[in-house]
């Protein structure tokens, strides 16, 4: 069984869960593996012991936007807001 799968790493994402992430590139998607797994099972109820193999191809590569690291300027105000890339808030 071939999937494809669209993989987004950013290791600057405000959250963990979005560092890494795969989806679906039709529908959006996260895959569920374990799904996928038991539908190439398909043997009904009962333990299995598996072997699981991944071959990972790359297809294409986009490299990460530079403009999430740019400083942001918002119009109405000026405002400029800069991205943050400590998890911790220090006072000012």
């Amino acid at each position: 069984m071939k999937k494809h799968y669209l993989l987004h790493l950013n290791p600057h994402a405000s959250h963990e869960w979005d560092r890494c992430v795969l989806r679906n590139p039709l529908t959006g998607e996260r895959p569920d593996l374990v799904e996928e797994i038991s539908q190439a099972v398909a043997k009904g109820a009962g333990s299995y012991l598996i072997s699981v193999s991944i071959d990972v191809e790359v297809l294409e590569q986009v490299p990460l936007s530079s403009n999430s690291l740019k400083t942001k300027e918002i119009s109405p105000t000026k405002t400029t807001i800069t991205t943050v890339e400590s998890t911790r808030l220090l006072a000012s």
